[in-house]
């Protein structure tokens, strides 16, 4: 059997997939790194990774059976020299530019209404112009039936106030008028009745002395003797009449109209605020007319908000029906621009404000910096894939030309190991005993068998992975070796079949996951 030494270019993030590859004088590079493509940028998604290779090496092995042994024994092995280099661990995610501070530009007028023209996202446009009409057709006719209304709360506020008038005057009459003339009646009353009192008494005196002398009958004396009486009675009743007025009907008929004049007062009040609420609606369903056409308060950049990731159509489009607050347009100030990505849960807690990122746009690469890490998932549904990820923001520094919008790559650097020792990650299995690669002999001979080593392992990246201890530079690795010897390949089999199968499963969902 026979080593091929291979020299790895710079880490890329790459995943990992099991490949077997025939005899070659000279392996190249790149197909070092398409064999990790696949792997995992944790330690248990790379176990993982390398057990679903299993899966293949078992039809692989089922194949060879079939073949001679002979065939076998002409099979070379793809060696990696083990040396020390820079180890560069990040996590790379896809993300979308956004400013920092946006001016927003909102609906203001109350309830639902439907856009009859936008402005086209992306449009440069100067103070005063145009960027949103609605339908104007609900509140015009809100403004027709408030002005209506306005009016007749004036009308009924100044009946309202002619009556809290008339009963301030209406107690001043009574006082000073009705009262008076009806006292005066009946003093004039008492009087008359006074008068006929001393009359009868006199009358009555005299026909007793013309009776005693004989010149009257006794019929008469009695007759003025009941004139008398009824005299009487009539002035009582008028004294009555009199001290009914003074102390019952004049307080009855004061009472009642000052009553009536606070009932007046407190119409006056409520009829005053029902004007100040008809001008208040009428002055806001004028005020909502206007705000249907929706002007830039400055000059610049006008586009869309993110819709959500479900939807196919932006939340502002002519047709469309919007709310009171809803954010319609944006205008983002170009000077101050971040990336908006999601990190992967299972990378999250080694993620902080202050990293440095390398933020790849479709013309440039700019150094960033992680300002900004979210404490909460963001929701996840099956418009995600269920996948759970945090927002992370990355600040960028200010350039010209970039845009709201734009696509960027965004490698977040985790961790720099300057000088450590390295190996392909595709040279490693892990097993229940632990994690082991297999180290060819000098010159990889066809009567030597790679040597199975233990290795305590570090930090990785998806391509490199440190070795602590149990091999040295120099060393030849072999790459791919559950594909390649028998001894790997019995080790993965046996861990495979002593692994719980829920651990797989769950392991085996997070692999998958983009």
């Amino acid at each position: 059997m026979f080593s091929h030494p291979v020299s790895l270019a710079a880490p890329q993030i790459l995943r990992f997939r099991c490949l077997a590859y025939p005899m070659s004088a000279t392996i190249p590079a790149s197909e070092i790194k398409n064999a990790a493509q696949n792997v995992h940028r944790d330690r248990v998604a790379i176990r993982l990774a390398w057990l679903l290779g299993l899966l293949a090496v078992v039809g692989a092995a089922a194949g060879a059976a079939l073949w001679p042994r002979a065939a076998s024994s002409s099979r070379s092995y793809m060696t990696h020299t083990v040396r020390r280099a820079a180890l560069t661990v990040s996590v790379t995610e896809q993300g979308t530019l956004e400013s920092s501070n946006n001016t927003e530009i909102k609906c203001k007028v109350r309830g639902f209404s439907t856009v009859t023209y936008v402005v086209p996202t992306g449009t440069v446009v100067e103070a005063g112009q145009v960027l949103v009409r609605l339908d104007t057709k609900i509140i015009e006719e809100q403004h027709s039936l408030t002005k209506t209304n306005t009016f007749i709360a004036q009308a009924t506020l100044a009946q309202t106030e002619a009556n809290v008038e008339t009963a301030k005057i209406a107690i001043d009459a009574y006082e000073q008028g009705r009262f008076r003339s009806q006292m005066q009646s009946l003093e004039k009353e008492l009087a008359a009745n006074r008068r006929n009192l001393r009359t009868a008494r006199k009358m009555y005196e005299r026909s007793k002395s013309l009776f005693r002398q004989g010149y009257v009958t006794e019929l008469e004396v009695e007759g003025n003797a009941f004139t008398v009486t009824q005299a009487e009675l009539e002035l009582k009743v008028k004294e009555t009449e009199i001290k009914v007025l003074q102390e019952f009907t004049r307080q009855m008929q004061l009472e009642t109209l000052r009553g009536n004049k606070t009932a007046s007062e407190s119409k006056l009040a409520a009829d005053e605020a029902g004007l100040a609420m008809e001008i208040k609606r009428r002055d806001r369903a004028a005020q909502e007319l206007e705000d249907c056409i929706i002007r830039a308060e400055k000059s610049g950049l006008v586009i869309y908000p993110s819709a959500a990731s479900w939807k196919s159509t932006p939340d502002i489009t002519e047709g469309a029906t919007v709310r009171k607050d809803q954010v319609l347009l944006l205008m983002p100030d170009l000077t101050r621009m971040q990336v908006k990505l999601g990190i992967h849960e299972s990378v999250i807690d080694r993620v902080r404000p202050g990293l440095k990122a390398r933020v790849t746009l479709p013309d440039r690469t700019l150094e960033a910096t992680v300002s900004q890490v979210a404490s909460v998932t963001r929701p996840a549904g099956w418009w995600t894939g269920n996948v759970v990820k945090y927002d992370t923001i990355i600040e960028l520094p200010s350039d010209e030309g970039l845009k709201p919008g734009m696509s960027a790559e965004v490698e977040v650097i985790l961790a720099v190991y300057p000088e450590v020792l390295l190996i392909p990650v595709a040279a490693v299995v892990e097993t229940e005993d632990g994690s082991f690669c297999w180290v060819a002999g000098d010159g990889a001979s066809r009567d030597q068998e790679p040597q199975k080593r233990l290795i305590e392992l570090g930090d990785s990246n998806d391509v490199f992975i440190e070795v602590v201890a149990g091999i040295k530079e120099g060393d030849e690795v072999v790459l791919n070796p559950t594909a390649l010897l028998k001894q790997a390949e019995d080790d993965a089999l046996t861990t495979l079949n002593q692994a719980p199968a829920h651990n797989l499963d769950a392991q085996a969902e997070e692999v998958v996951q983009p």
